[in-house]
């Protein structure tokens, strides 16, 4: 290419990229000597206004972002002269290959090395979706994933390139987004002209079974959609069933995020976390409820058992004393009855909280539930409802915890049981279910694989 300078200041130096309407350069920046990319978008007979919003887009999102692994923006301005005419977008060059490049030139990826490199772009991801609105970049493959040199035992550093296809989600664009992407690499429902954070999902998987197998996604046999790739891979069990459900077809068996996609890649992954398929053991009264949209567990009232009819008794011997001690607080003279009454309270209080607790094992319900937008614990008692905590919405659940029963010991030494339960992370926020004895562990294995499958997530098996 014939050198040219353009706006009075770049110098350009090389062609990277050509296509229908638009150029990649690489160029000298006349004033701070440094390499920059200028992107070109030219008023030809190949011009679509399409092309135009997007290249616009494309500008406002890069000067909105700062991240090390994005390129960053630098300028842009208007080409105005008889040999073109058009918009010009500068911004920072990242001197790394692409994985396209390192593949055609012979480098292969051992497991752990595709492993860091799905990380660091989740990591990406994580910040990009985590933006106000949700930038969702639409064109994730190996020719915009960029790998600098490696060292030690990284596989180098990952930058992610290109957003000339980027899409925020702000709600008033909800209805008019522009099919964008590559082929093989785009998610059904992107060819819909819908995209959402999973979709990105959708396109990582697919690169990264590029960079396992060399083969383009869209060469291997088909099931339903879903990318029949296992034949030709070596990898683990857990990383297989990992990349599978990041390229589902269906967004509801995808992961719902970037952190859950992370979550469960560092968990080592299985679908169902157990070699033996749990189901809901015989007597159990608990109602399991779901469907492609929602999933909603209802624990019914315990009834009467040995606990509840100790704790009865004492409730009664209790309470009938704080009747006795507040009837006779009215027959001591004033204002000392108004101190007996005063030290009372929190007394009643407890004998309350004992009255309720027996009511709620008779008659009371708890209500897990799990839908598109959110996840609620509710507890309910004659009509009454109580959330703890209070409902999030379902994009921040990252973890599912599943804790076996064990045993500590308390200040005097005694052992004591501590029972099962399961946790549903979400955020800093945590949705029990057991700790209470209330559920057998049978009940509880079969819950926690039943959500782990729903959720798209490992279970976590801890235990102090």
């Amino acid at each position: 290419m014939d050198s040219q300078i353009l706006h009075g200041r770049y110098d350009i130096q090389q062609q990277l990229s050509k296509k229908a309407g638009r150029q990649t350069l690489l160029a000298r920046d006349e004033q701070t000597q440094e390499r920059v990319v200028v992107k070109i978008l030219s008023f030809n007979e190949d011009f679509s206004w399409d092309d135009l919003k997007l290249f616009e887009r494309e500008v406002a999102t890069l000067q909105a972002l700062s991240h090390p692994a994005i390129p960053r923006y630098l300028d842009s301005f208007e080409l105005d002269s008889a040999q073109k005419k058009g918009f010009a977008l500068v911004q920072t060059y990242i001197e790394a290959q692409s994985l396209d490049q390192c593949l055609q030139a012979g480098r292969s990826f051992s497991e752990a090395e595709v492993k860091q490199i799905a990380r660091d772009l989740l990591g990406i991801l994580t910040y990009l979706h985590g933006r106000q609105p949700p930038v969702i970049h639409r064109d994730i493959k190996p020719s915009n994933v960029l790998l600098g040199d490696r060292s030690g035992n990284s596989a180098g550093q990952v930058y992610l390139v290109d957003f000339g296809s980027v899409q925020t989600l702000a709600p008033k664009e909800a209805s008019t987004f522009t099919v964008v992407g590559t082929y093989g690499y785009m998610p059904p429902e992107q060819f819909g002209g819908r995209a959402g954070p999973a979709s990105d999902l959708y396109s990582l998987g697919a690169t990264l079974i590029y960079l396992v197998t060399g083969k383009h996604p869209a060469d291997f046999p088909q099931d339903d959609l879903r990318i029949e790739f296992e034949a030709e891979t070596n990898l683990s069990v857990g990383f297989t069933h990992w990349l599978q459900r990041m390229v589902q077809p269906s967004l509801k068996q995808r992961f719902t995020s970037a952190e859950v996609a992370l979550t469960a890649l560092d968990a080592d992954f299985s679908p169902l976390n157990a070699l033996v398929k749990h189901s809901q053991p015989i007597a159990s009264k608990v109602t399991l409820l779901k469907d492609a949209q929602a999933i909603e567990v209802i624990i019914p009232p315990t009834g009467v058992n040995v606990g509840t009819g100790f704790l009865g008794l004492f409730a009664i011997a209790w309470n009938s004393f704080l009747v006795a001690w507040t009837g006779g607080a009215f027959f001591i003279p004033f204002p000392i009855n108004v101190v007996f009454l005063l030290f009372s309270l929190p007394f009643w209080g407890v004998g309350v909280g004992m009255v309720v607790t027996i009511l709620f094992s008779l008659f009371g319900r708890t209500r897990l539930r799990i839908d598109p937008h959110q996840i609620s614990l509710v507890s309910q008692l004659f009509g009454f409802r109580r959330n703890h905590p209070k409902p999030l919405l379902r994009q921040h659940i990252t973890k599912l915890e599943y804790m076996k029963k064990w045993f500590t010991k308390d200040s005097d030494g005694s052992h004591m049981e501590i029972k099962p339960q399961i946790v549903i992370w979400a955020g800093t926020q945590k949705y029990e279910l057991g700790g209470n004895g209330i559920l057998s562990e049978p009940e509880l294995d079969w819950l926690a694989q039943e959500l782990s499958e729903w959720l798209g997530l490992p279970i976590v098996q801890n235990q102090p």
